[in-house]
């Protein structure tokens, strides 16, 4: 049985025009196997050339392989190249391009690809001096007066991925319709070899490097405690030297690196997953921190832009690390700023916890609520001061950086830790005065992980059919967010739960608050245990 037509046409196509031998060579080796009648290969080529990578308004992220649905040097040099068009119809011809990329496999490449091309097409190319976190590109896109960044990054997903991250001229990830303008752009471009290339683009000095350090460890107060012994994992990836040089030039010690994950490795070695949040991800740092008797414990992803916390708590059979989650950490960062004085707009989005609107009303500042991403909280207000998402991503410092930033966010974490250590207080208790003060805010997130994403089309497809009439036995109000947005909120007195598809990964994800007006941390377990158990009946996928 021969291949279908269309598909044996459009890879002779796609092979015609690469200009990577080595995609070539892979294409070539599948199509000879499937032609040899073996139906993996068959059903390799057949997802390869599915479609194209879509450019949603997280720019491209997908597995490295050979093809128009993979993450490669052709489909990398056509989003470029695309990105430059669309750029000069804009209006923004000849200006500047900030280009960075981390340690993941084929991103410096990707990189350098992007500042030849973009350089070809007239823009002032500049690509960071090395690989370095994506809040440096986003920071260097403001800092220099760019016209666009472009950051090769696929954070914190599996190492067999990359992705490609594009960044408007304020410095804030791009939005509808920009991205279906710059995806249109990208489908114009006729031919991946007759690209432009140009060497004429510059390597920016450590100077950039350095004023990034400089801004972010001027953002706690000259004169608050520093006082405190951190661990920090870099999670294999490119966050380890920012970080430290972060934290001693803002004049506390050094965080102690975990050995095993300081230095960039693409294969993520000892992670399944290399995302803090991930079940396992941070035994060695929580190890390493209870052998050195350390008061805080921070994480961040491959490329540095999100921030985990972890605390001793006070438990019945004695002290014990736990993980903050994102809301917790969101709540003290929030604190932090408004009891410095900080005014302004505090935001967060519909899938985080609903304190923060609470600690916004008493302390008088602004409050804006936004759809799941960066590229809403960062555009959620003129005078947005602060903005965070469950999802462990923070912006402590929007004029700076217009996205998250976890090596900020990180050092904001540790200046309040020593500020509390000095009191003779806590992280852990300082959220159960926080509890006293508003009612407990527990929170929670179930995630479902698929192999077929047609799971969770039917997932979402059950939850609206069966509307249910009572969550914890109160009555339940529907807000469903379909056509525009693939959301369901669904709220009840003292709760609210919001169920969505991952944007990233191949995930179905839940998002539980309940709001215990006592503070009472067995009942707040106990509701988000009941009601996991009544979505996860709702959702009918299998937990993971």
């Amino acid at each position: 049985m021969s291949l279908p037509a269309d598909l044996a046409e459009s890879v002779a196509a796609w092979i015609a025009d690469d200009p990577d031998a080595a995609s070539v060579a892979e294409l070539q080796s599948l199509l000879a196997r499937a032609e040899h009648e073996d139906a993996e290969a068959r059903a390799d080529l057949a997802d390869r050339f599915a479609g194209p990578l879509t450019f949603g308004t997280a720019g491209l992220r997908g597995p490295l392989r050979a093809g128009p649905n993979g993450m490669n040097t052709a489909v990398v040099r056509r989003a470029a190249a695309g990105l430059a068009a669309y750029l000069e119809t804009a209006g923004h011809a000849g200006g500047i391009v900030v280009i960075g990329y981390d340690g993941r496999h084929g991103s410096a490449s990707f990189a350098r690809d992007s500042a030849r091309i973009c350089s070809a097409a007239g823009f002032q190319a500049r690509l960071l001096p090395r690989l370095l976190p994506t809040p440096v590109l986003a920071f260097a896109v403001g800092h220099l007066g760019a016209v666009a960044g472009i950051m090769v990054t696929a954070s914190h997903n599996p190492p067999q991925d990359n992705g490609y991250k594009v960044y408007a001229a304020d410095g804030a990830q791009i939005v509808p319709p920009m991205d279906r303008e710059i995806e249109a752009a990208i489908r114009g471009v006729a031919s991946t070899r007759a690209i432009e290339l140009s060497e004429d683009y510059e390597v920016l000095s450590e100077s950039l490097v350095n004023d990034y350090v400089a801004a972010v460890a001027g953002l706690v107060a000259p004169d608050s405690p520093r006082d405190l012994s951190i661990v920090h994992t870099a999670m294999h990836g490119v966050g380890t030297a920012v970080v430290r040089a972060v934290f001693t030039r803002a004049g506390f010690a050094a965080p102690r690196s975990v050995p095993e994950q300081a230095e960039p490795d693409a294969e993520f070695p000892t992670v399944a997953f290399p995302n803090p949040e991930e079940p396992g991800a941070m035994d060695l740092a929580l190890a390493l921190a209870d052998r050195d008797g350390a008061d805080l414990i921070l994480a961040n992803d491959p490329d540095a832009d999100r921030c985990a916390v972890g605390a001793r708590f006070q438990t019945e059979a004695g002290p014990r690390w736990r993980m903050l989650r994102g809301d917790e950490v969101g709540v003290l960062l929030a604190d932090r700023l408004l009891s410095r004085g900080v005014r302004g707009t505090y935001a967060t989005t519909i899938v985080s916890s609903t304190l923060l609107s609470a600690m916004a009303a008493k302390h008088g500042v602004g409050f804006a609520e936004t759809l799941t991403g960066f590229k809403w909280i960062s555009r959620a207000a003129e005078d947005l001061v602060y903005g965070y998402e469950e999802a462990l991503g923070y912006a402590v410092a929007p004029r700076l950086v217009r996205d998250k930033d976890g090596i900020s966010a990180a050092l904001l974490v540790a200046e309040y830790a020593a500020v509390l250590k000095a009191r003779g207080s806590s992280l852990p208790q300082r959220l159960a005065e926080l509890a006293g003060e508003y009612g407990l805010y527990a929170t929670v997130q179930l995630s479902w992980r698929v192999d077929d994403l047609s799971l969770i089309t039917q997932a979402m497809a059950r939850l609206r059919s069966a509307r249910p009439e009572h969550l914890l036995g109160r009555a339940v109000t529907i807000t469903d967010l379909a056509p525009d947005n693939d959301v369901v909120i669904l709220r009840f007195d003292g709760g609210r739960v919001v169920v969505r598809p991952s944007g990233t990964e191949p995930k179905c994800k839940a998002y539980l608050e309940v709001v215990i007006p006592d503070a009472s941390p067995e009942a707040a377990e106990a509701g988000l245990d009941r009601l996991s158990a009544e979505i996860q009946d709702i959702v009918g996928l299998p937990p993971g």
